[in-house]
């Protein structure tokens, strides 16, 4: 993509999305119009335009660009030095599903696989202060997506968000994690090596530079991101109030799938996911009914393999050896009351036995005919 008859610099490029970043100096650059109605939205310019219009910008903009460009520098040389890397929208490893929204970023700044932000994902998100039960969905929804190779995305906060990363990195999996502070800043700091391990085997994601704090007001534009990058969003737990449904309403506007789970009609706490649910978002109880809504064919993990063989938890048993749950949590990395609620639907489905207290027996796979 070029900026008149010249391709964008990286550096403008960053400078362009530091003018952005700031409301009066975006005001002045886009041309101060208030978007009225569709129409209107249709004639705001696009970043190409409004980067060749920074050439030769208003008296406004122009009186802040040796600053905003020394900035710009200083950005770039600490995420070069961090190992992050910077892709401005015309770059070609840009995520084209991002591209199309009408608000993209001018840059993306990534510490991890940027190849990752243009696979197949779902976002995955929900309460900060998710119950046992959601952040138990949450992972299995992460896992079984990460089992067909579709990344989960989440935001890594604390609760449904955090619990979907893990599900994904346990089975081997893919998953993203869109910041609303820069990539080299974690929010909230208890997930700092959740974060290394999903560089390790994922992304971080902003379009925040190096040393961006987690401001309040950064969380709701991160959440056009998140479902930008996404072909569906899951909203897991959620009241009438949570910024998940910004973020559900963000995905409708972008043409993505919204899709909700079911939650206990008593807590008040999924009330805001019922709402999506009457609103005509998908009912979701596993992965198969994302992937099913995806048009994606759903497998198992190998020939004559049960899916059900790739659970994190089944994973770490051995049939017909005890384990305790205190070994169990270790090795899996869950939560003790999410590792519980778990092996209790593995009971059911006739997958484990409980032999004592604290102490499980993983049970010989079911026989396919």
């Amino acid at each position: 993509m070029t900026c008149g008859d010249s391709p964008v610099t990286l550096r403008e490029a960053v400078v362009l999305s530091l003018v952005l970043s700031r409301s009066a100096l975006r005001g002045h650059l886009v041309g101060g119009r208030r978007l009225r109605d569709e129409a209107d939205q249709r004639r705001v310019p696009g970043l190409a335009e409004l980067a060749e219009r920074l050439r030769d910008p208003p008296a406004a903009v122009a009186s802040r660009l040796p600053d905003l460009r020394a900035r710009a520098a200083r950005l770039l040389d600490r995420g070069g030095r961090a190992g992050m890397r910077a892709l401005p929208w015309s770059d070609a490893a840009y995520p084209r599903q991002l591209a199309e929204i009408d608000d993209p970023p001018a840059v993306l700044w990534v510490r991890g696989d940027p190849a990752l932000l243009s696979a197949p994902a779902v976002a995955v998100v929900g309460s900060r202060t998710g119950s046992p039960y959601a952040c138990a969905v949450a992972e299995r929804l992460a896992a079984g997506l990460a089992e067909h190779r579709i990344a989960a995305i989440s935001g890594l906060a604390r609760g449904v968000d955090g619990a979907a990363h893990r599900g994904a990195l346990a089975v081997g999996g893919p998953t993203v994690a869109v910041l609303g502070s820069g990539v080299d800043v974690v929010y909230p700091p208890e997930h700092a090596s959740l974060a290394e391990e999903i560089v390790a085997h994922g992304a971080l994601a902003s379009e925040l530079g190096p040393g961006a704090p987690p401001l309040r007001h950064h969380f709701p534009r991160r959440n056009r991101i998140l479902s930008g990058l996404s072909r569906a969003v899951v909203v897991v737990e959620a009241t009438v109030r949570s910024g998940s449904l910004i973020t559900a309403r963000l995905a409708a506007e972008q043409g993505r799938e919204v899709m909700a789970v079911p939650g206990n009609v008593l807590s008040g706490r999924s009330r805001g996911a019922h709402r999506l649910i009457r609103d005509g978002a998908r009912i979701v109880e596993t992965a198969e009914d994302i992937l099913e809504e995806l048009g994606v064919a759903a497998h198992a993990a190998g020939e004559g393999e049960s899916p059900v063989e790739a659970d994190p938890v089944l994973a770490r048993m051995e049939p017909g050896d005890p384990c305790d749950v205190e070994r169990l949590a270790q090795q899996s990395g869950l939560a003790l009351p999410v590792l519980l609620t778990h092996l209790t639907e593995l009971e059911l489905r006739g997958r484990v036995a409980r032999i004592g207290a604290g102490r499980f027996v993983r049970l010989p796979s079911p026989v396919v005919t």
